[in-house]
């Protein structure tokens, strides 16, 4: 008799499921009437008509798809356009548009690690996104992994090493909410001869002057030893990557990259919507300025109340629940009140430590963030 290949898959379910790990999709109503601290999308704009309108007419003049690679039909003058209007608006002197944040980052950094034998160190946060860590798993690279936001232990591993180098990080971490000490390990990069590779996925629309990003907050954007990766589908509300720095390395990106080279482009909506939302960015700079407020709200709010949380940087607000079961109730609780937040439990979560994670939206009212905040602390389980 042949053994099931896949009775594994049961078994570890069993195990998940004991654990309060197992997850579940829940498909999204076109409408809702939740409250919405759940997604990422943090100035409001993925319903703006203005972004909605320009993906639509973008698809009716481009098409659904963008047809193929963007090496072969998958450019369109669209595509173009954002590169350039994104680089501009960052402070970089390039940029380079992906199907995804997760493809930008593993491009950036496999493609960045140089071929076998360069002896390429990556030393990597352990705070990562998962996109970081996986582009650090598919380089065929050196790797350290180092203590979350500490530039004395990057110096330390750069310091061992003798060769190329890349230290690689998040801007803001996406777990905690907290941000990276960018200024200092530049310089730690750059006393070691090292690049700087940083993901400024929860930064773009959220930090720096009107919303240009934590690089530009940090005086690095368009330094030649310098290279951020963005998402489009969080401040500017559309869907996609980009990876942003000087102009040889996007072109070296553009001959060498697997998921740019091998990969359907960007849909043309998602290039479309993502134009109209940095022009609506550009106009209403203030954006920026008020979902880190309501984001210092949410905190006051619910510290205030006794809950543990870490103090934003940016957009996130993570909430300490005392284990995994009590973070998935905890969430439900919330939902049946109207209110949709995430839950992060490993192994999401590195250190193990479930949370909520609230994500702050510059067209919240303040009464919608009261309102939020005390959903928050009256369905809190105990000793959360």
């Amino acid at each position: 008799m042949h053994r099931d290949p896949f009775d594994w898959i049961d078994e570890r379910q069993a195990r998940l499921r004991t654990a309060g790990l197992v997850r579940t999709l829940r498909p999204r109503a076109a409408d809702s009437d939740l409250v919405d601290l759940a997604g990422n999308d943090y100035l409001g704009l993925t319903r703006h008509p203005e972004v909605t309108e320009a993906a639509a007419e973008a698809a009716r003049r481009w098409g659904a798809g963008a047809t193929g690679s963007r090496l072969v039909t998958g450019t369109t003058e669209l595509h173009a356009r954002l590169e350039e209007e994104l680089a501009a608006f960052c402070g970089f002197e390039a940029a380079l548009v992906f199907s995804s944040g997760y493809t930008a980052n593993l491009a950036a950094v496999t493609a960045l690690s140089g071929p076998v034998g360069s002896g390429t160190l990556l030393v990597c946060d352990e705070g990562n996104h998962a996109s970081l860590i996986d582009g650090c798993r598919l380089a065929r690279a050196e790797k350290a992994v180092v203590r979350h936001a500490e530039p004395e232990a990057f110096a330390k591993a750069l310091a061992a090493h003798d060769g190329r180098a890349i230290a690689v990080t998040d801007s803001v971490f996406s777990v905690d909410g907290d941000a990276a000490p960018l200024a200092a390990l530049a310089g730690v990069c750059r006393e070691s001869g090292a690049a700087l590779l940083v993901d400024d996925a929860h930064g773009l629309g959220v930090l720096g002057d009107g919303g240009r990003g934590a690089l530009h907050a940090a005086g690095l954007a368009g330094d030649a030893d310098v290279v951020a990766t963005v998402t489009l589908s969080k401040s500017l509300g559309a869907q996609g990557g980009a990876v942003l720095g000087p102009a040889r390395v996007i072109e070296h990106l553009v001959s060498t990259a697997r998921t740019f080279i091998f990969d359907t482009g960007l849909a043309p909506a998602a290039a479309g919507g993502a134009l109209a939302g940095l022009a609506l960015l550009r106009r209403e700079p203030d954006r920026a300025g008020r979902v880190r407020d309501v984001a210092t709200e949410l905190h006051r709010r619910v510290t205030e109340a006794g809950l543990v949380a870490v103090h934003p940087d940016a957009a996130v607000v993570s909430v300490r629940a005392p284990s995994p079961e009590a973070a998935v109730r905890w969430a439900a609780d919330c939902r049946a009140a109207g209110l949709a937040v995430g839950c992060f439990r490993p192994p999401s979560v590195p250190d193990g430590v479930s949370r909520l994670r609230l994500t702050a939206r510059a067209d919240l009212t303040d009464s919608e963030v009261a309102a939020a905040a005390d959903t928050i602390v009256r369905t809190a389980p105990a000793a959360a």
